[in-house]
């Protein structure tokens, strides 16, 4: 194999890329682009042949809108090329490899070069100090450590940005309790799923969330709705700010929302160019609509990824606090969408309308059977320890009209007891779907 590193520089200082004109910052997209592709075609035969079967060359990028003539890159090219067939450099240069917690295959393997590790440390430390975080604040990193890229990227973006970091992981989730009241950290990264599971157990042990020394929370790894915001950050007294990130591109990272304007992600685009696509159809469509995020890198050496389809949807729109563009925040994947009887729905669209219900509780699955010819959805979710059990009917009630007249559909809602669904120390399982795998009416 044949390495041609050298990643691309070139564009506005580093310091100042941030708050860069749109021009420059599209001037500085273009150099990188081509150097990325070329370095893709170059290296990785996948791309290779890719590009020759569509008929394309990295030279026909002569403007960024020309991206749209080349592949798109799938989690399943991914596995295809297992473990190593899409890294661009030689074993040698590999300083770390990565890789996803796969139930359906074949985990999707990633691998970074020293000037990679470099990069994603500097793009969490980015996002950090974009979420409020500053040098010096303590910072309690949950998200699980090893494989998966949530651990390690916030632990040396943290160290990078001059905080102190408290490795806990994931799980344990009294130890988790232990060492927020004991180390006083200024901010925790976690999934916002395991957060809530952090706020039932110090509820449960009659602790006060609000008291604790957290004013920071990073959240992401998973959607989340702007109702499970306002929970956290009344709950605990703290700034909820999400991060997004995913292996096949970076890790987390990739875009941070800012605390002072909390209106959505700002992508680092120095580092990545994104597109929204039509999931059905692969069309690129204008900033503003909404679709699925396609991610292009223009600085990754040792795995350069061309066009990935993260079947995220969302929206492109102008920067704020940034001159970056930003993303709203994921409303849902385009392979957890549900089709119950003609209508689509996902289940953060649940979780929006169960947090209107005070009895209830955030903690909920939607559960998917085919006991007939038709699909029908139970909404199975704990009510709140402090509510008495006589407000269960009406609560299910409450929340079956409440899906029923905003969504479209009937449902059946049961009530469980607190603490009695199956908590994740990572991404939330809400979804759970029991109908015959040739009955699907929707790619999980």
């Amino acid at each position: 194999m044949t390495s041609t590193l050298s990643t691309p520089a070139g564009g506005p200082d580093t310091a100042d890329i941030e708050y860069a004109s749109r021009d420059q910052i599209a001037d500085l997209q273009l150099h990188r682009l081509r150097w990325s592709l070329q370095h893709a075609y170059d290296n990785v035969e996948h791309y290779r042949r890719a590009f020759d079967d569509r008929g394309v060359h990295p030279s026909d990028l002569t403007e960024l809108s020309d991206l749209s003539l080349f592949p798109f890159t799938g989690k399943a090219d991914l596995r295809a090329n297992y473990p190593f067939g899409m890294f661009a450099v030689p074993q040698d240069q590999v300083s770390r490899i990565h890789a996803s917690s796969s139930t359906t295959g074949l985990p999707t393997v990633v691998g970074y070069t020293a000037n990679d590790l470099g990069n994603w440390a500097d793009l969490v430390a980015r996002s950090l100090r974009a979420g409020g975080v500053r040098p010096g604040d303590k910072v309690h990193v949950a998200y699980g450590y090893g494989l998966f890229t949530g651990g390690l990227g916030a632990h040396y973006g943290a160290e990078r940005l001059g905080c102190t970091v408290i490795p806990m992981s994931g799980g344990m989730t009294e130890r988790q309790i232990q060492l927020i009241e004991d180390f006083r950290p200024d901010a925790i990264m976690v999934t916002p799923s395991y957060m809530l599971t952090i706020l039932d157990a110090m509820l449960t042990k009659g602790l006060d969330p609000a008291a604790t020394s957290l004013r920071t929370g990073i959240f992401g790894a998973e959607p989340w709705t702007e109702k499970m915001r306002h929970e956290l950050e009344q709950q605990f007294g703290m700034d909820a700010v999400d991060i997004y990130g995913l292996s096949e591109v970076m890790g987390p990272g990739v875009a941070q929302e800012c605390v002072e304007t909390k209106d959505g992600l700002h992508i680092w685009e120095d580092h990545f160019y994104p597109e929204i696509i039509d999931p059905m159809t692969g069309e690129v469509l204008p900033d503003g609509s909404e679709g699925e995020l396609v991610f292009t890198s223009l600085t990754k050496e040792a795995m350069p990824i061309i066009r990935y389809r993260t079947r995220d949807l969302t929206r492109l729109l102008p920067g704020t606090a940034r001159s970056m563009r930003r993303i709203e925040k994921i409303t849902g994947r385009s392979d957890d969408m549900i089709i119950l009887r003609g209508v689509n729905l996902f289940p953060t669209q649940i979780e929006e309308l169960i947090l209107t219900v005070p009895t209830l509780a955030p903690q909920f699955q939607c559960v998917l059977d085919r006991p007939g010819r038709m699909d029908t959805l139970t909404v199975r979710v704990e009510y709140r320890p402090e509510i008495p059990r006589t407000e269960d009917r009406a609560a299910a009630d409450t929340l079956r009209a409440l899906i029923k007249n905003r969504i479209g559909v009937s449902v059946d809602v049961q009530i469980a007891e607190p603490g009695s669904l199956q908590r994740s120390t990572g991404k939330a399982r809400r979804l759970i779907d029991n109908r015959p795998k040739d009955q699907k009416e929707f790619s999980a």
